[in-house]
């Protein structure tokens, strides 16, 4: 492990989370506007993102080789007010809590007492949610029986695919703006809802665009400051990627890196996806940069390396964002579910394994952080020195990579009617679902707190926390 590297994750593991209102902020500002009131919803989300990313804070950590944060600094998560608000109460339970907790500053209970509450109260979705139901769920809810996660977050366990390993933004928005002129507005009855969608996904892929942009004029204009010249060169190479990618397909690993981290840091601004997003079968999809890099001696192994510590640390740099109400008090964690897969077969039902699914085992053992989580796929197929150095990693008691057998990972999803091919590029996800990954989303919901029953059945009906 580099010198670089040891900083970034100590600061990275020692650092307390922090609460972060600016998305809260610029979101309500934008609401606040009436131009959300102009255009569908869907058109209104991709606007609010874009805005929110033609404004937020852009922070460059020293020495780091991959930019982009959730919030304005490492560490510092969001909130998002339009799903739920918290309260004053919320922010005092945050950051109190023994293990888990947030730092909250004065100036953040100010900002949503007097500008994020006032607008959100009664607009957010669990608010929405929470005027449908009767007293009794109510009641069942605020003793904690159950906690219906889709009232304060968005979870689903979205895989990424190798879609943006082979084409970029501009041209995802070419086939967006092919699809909208392909509408059959006579024949389909949904063409109009279609169109509205269509829209906001050209919206957003102008947002993520913007947003590279943004941290590519900053990152030269940090490079004609800097005066140590393997530094300057460092921001100069990162502004230069950062000018390419998104908008257009990688050429390099490390554009491949900031690609998708540009993209999984717009995905969990634009929405809570606790849990999760994950970038998948990542041996697979950066194998081709990362073998074209060493072969063509434009990166060694030890820089490849570097590149994919300083990646590893910025999942670690998103802490998952606080729960509301009774939620806040009874369960709480950093993660953001976040699962790497490695190994497993190809959609040819070879092995998959690699050179560079070795590479990043090395990595997980070195790195011994909470986040990203890890996996690796087995079946008949992969060699025993693979399954061996994963099992060295295991039994130093550091809890990852977690083991799956890709063979029956394969068989449930062909059970469910998926496709072979469909099958073999899929795998696990968040703690812990199986899918095909770029086609699904597994929505996960209703959890139910047996426990709790069996206490208020021992006080004959009373919840003995509330006394109600």
């Amino acid at each position: 492990m580099t010198e670089r590297i040891k900083k970034l994750r100590e600061y990275s593991i020692r650092t307390k989370p922090s609460l972060s209102l600016e998305r809260a902020v610029l979101l309500t500002e934008f609401y606040s506007s009436g131009v959300a009131e102009k255009v569908s919803v869907p058109e209104a989300r991709a606007l609010a993102l874009k805005y929110i990313l033609s404004n937020k804070e852009i922070p460059v950590n020293d020495g780091e080789l991959i930019v982009g944060e959730r919030g304005s600094a490492p560490l510092n998560t969001p909130t998002y007010p339009e799903i739920c608000t918290h309260t004053e109460k919320d922010f005092d339970v945050l950051a109190s809590r023994e293990k888990i907790s947030f730092s909250v500053s004065d100036e953040l209970y100010d900002i949503q007492k007097n500008k994020i509450s006032p607008f959100w109260n009664g607009r957010s979705i669990r608010d929405k949610i929470f005027r449908e139901l009767d007293d009794n769920w109510k009641a069942a809810y605020s003793a904690g029986v159950f906690t219906e996660f889709q009232e304060q977050r968005a979870p689903g366990h979205t895989v990424l695919d190798d879609k943006i390993y082979k084409k970029g933004f501009k041209d995802f928005k070419k086939e967006i703006e092919d699809s909208i002129s392909n509408l059959d507005f006579r024949n389909d009855k949904y063409a109009f809802k279609k169109r509205e969608e269509l829209r906001a996904m050209s919206i957003a892929c102008d947002a993520i665009i913007i947003y590279a942009k943004r941290y590519s004029d900053k990152l030269y204009n940090l490079a004609k400051q800097e005066e140590d010249s393997k530094r300057k060169q460092e921001l100069e190479t990162l502004a230069g990627i950062c000018s390419r990618v998104p908008e257009n397909a990688p050429n390099t690993f490390w554009e491949a890196l900031q690609y998708y981290w540009f993209v999984h840091i717009c995905v969990i601004t634009e929405l809570n996806t606790w849990d999760s997003f994950n970038p998948g079968r990542l041996d697979r999809h950066l194998y081709p940069f990362w073998k074209r890099d060493i072969e063509s001696v434009l990166l060694s192994k030890e820089e490849a390396k570097e590149l994919l510590m300083s990646f590893w640390v910025k999942f670690n740099n998103q802490p998952a964002p606080p729960k509301v109400g009774v939620t806040a008090q009874e369960s709480n964690t950093y993660t953001d579910f976040c699962l790497i897969n490695l190994g497993g077969l190809d959609e040819n039902g070879n092995d998959a394994v690699n050179e560079l699914s070795y590479e990043i085992l090395d990595v997980i053992e070195e790195m011994r952080i909470l986040q990203p989580s890890s996996m690796v796929q087995i079946s008949k197929k992969n060699p025993d020195e693979f399954l061996k150095r994963a099992l060295k990693i295991i039994k130093t008691g550091f809890g990852q990579p977690s083991i799956f057998n890709t063979d029956a990972i394969i068989s449930e999803m062909l059970r469910q009617g998926k496709s072979l091919i469909d099958a073999r590029n899929g795998g696990a996800s968040g703690c812990v679902e199986t899918g095909a990954f770029g086609k699904e989303s597994y929505i996960l919901t209703g959890y139910f707190n047996i426990p709790k029953v069996l206490e208020i059945t021992l006080h004959n009906g009373t919840d003995p926390r509330t006394g109600k």
